[in-house]
């Protein structure tokens, strides 16, 4: 990593406070434009742009970065989208240049914005998918038969997805002294470091304590050495990563009608299934750890399209009249 992508780096994790795979993202967007421009032969800068000399400090294809033009960007996006990547994932890229050039201008390394100028790609906003309360609360049954800890510890994580709506990441960051099992609430830490507290009913905290009596039997946690990094982890000692639980996740969805099946899928559901049953939104708003209403919104019409679907399946003359509506 050069100078440059580390100074950034610290701007967008400690100043912007933003999550370390956001920091990722946009680093990993960064060396693919420099390569980009180095692909290009930019000519030497002839330092038009610059306000002072510490750019020349930057090394190898780094070096580039703060010369850039607005066509030069446009001409890398073009080239994406040529190549078959999607306008979400344009935007992500024009949004990381933007944030790196700000920082560019914030350091006066720069005297002007080259991404400004650019159009973000329009993104389309399909309505979330989620697992019906049927096949999700089949799922949740506890088992008849003796249960491992690898079952125990599995159904709770899909539960606390499923009740609590936090994202995968909050669940990975959960701590021993994050659960309160005498109030039944839960301290979340979600992203940018902004807390919430989340309650949780008696069955849940049945389920918790089942799940911590069995963990602290298991051998390799007789050491204490795996409590720190997380309240879950496997039989070996270690904290479960992002990808196990993606895997958990997905065999456990097994068998239901949802055709993503991903933690963040049971987050809509826990959305879904609260405005379904009444939950005012603001309420909902807060449980999710959302910074704004417009982001919860979209379950308002996620509820409104169920409701339509139902109304059209159920009543006989409209069924009818629906199917040539769609034709």
């Amino acid at each position: 990593m050069s100078e440059l992508e580390k100074s950034f780096s610290t701007y967008l994790r400690y100043e912007l406070n933003r999550s370390p795979l956001t920091v990722d993202a946009y680093l990993a967007d960064l060396r693919q434009f420099a390569e980009f421009l180095s692909s290009r032969s930019l000519p030497t800068p002839s330092g038009n742009n610059l306000s002072r000399p510490e750019a020349s400090v930057f090394s190898t294809e780094a070096d580039l970065l703060p010369n850039a033009s607005t066509p030069d960007i446009r001409a890398w996006l073009s080239l994406l989208s040529a190549g078959g990547d999607k306008p979400r994932t344009l935007r992500r890229k024009a949004q990381s240049l933007r944030a790196f050039y700000r920082y560019l201008m914030k350091r006066r390394i720069i005297k002007t914005n080259p991404a400004t100028d650019i159009t973000l790609a329009k993104t389309d906003k399909p309505l979330p998918q989620f697992v019906r309360e049927k096949e999700i609360e089949r799922i949740l049954e506890p088992s008849l038969s003796p249960e491992s800890f690898t079952d125990i510890r599995d159904r709770l994580i899909i539960t606390l997805l499923y009740t609590t709506g936090m994202r995968r990441a909050e669940i990975i960051g959960l701590r021993d002294s994050d659960v309160d099992l005498s109030a039944m609430q839960l301290k979340v830490t979600g992203k940018r470091s902004k807390q919430r507290i989340i309650p949780f009913a008696d069955t849940i905290a049945a389920e918790i304590r089942k799940y911590l009596n069995m963990r602290d039997n298991e051998e390799t946690e007789k050491t204490g050495a795996a409590r720190d990094s997380g309240i879950f982890f496997t039989h070996h000692g270690r904290p479960v990563s992002r990808s196990r639980i993606a895997e958990i996740v997905r065999r456990m969805l097994q068998g239901t009608s949802v055709a993503r099946k991903s933690p963040h899928v049971l987050r809509h559901t826990f959305a879904t299934v609260m405005l379904n049953h009444g939950a005012e939104i603001n309420s909902v708003k807060e449980l999710l750890g959302h910074a704004s209403i417009a982001t919860t919104q979209i379950y308002t019409h996620l509820s409104f399209a169920e409701l339509r679907k139902s109304y059209f399946n159920a009543h006989p003359r409209e069924r009818t009249t629906d199917k040539k509506r769609s034709q």
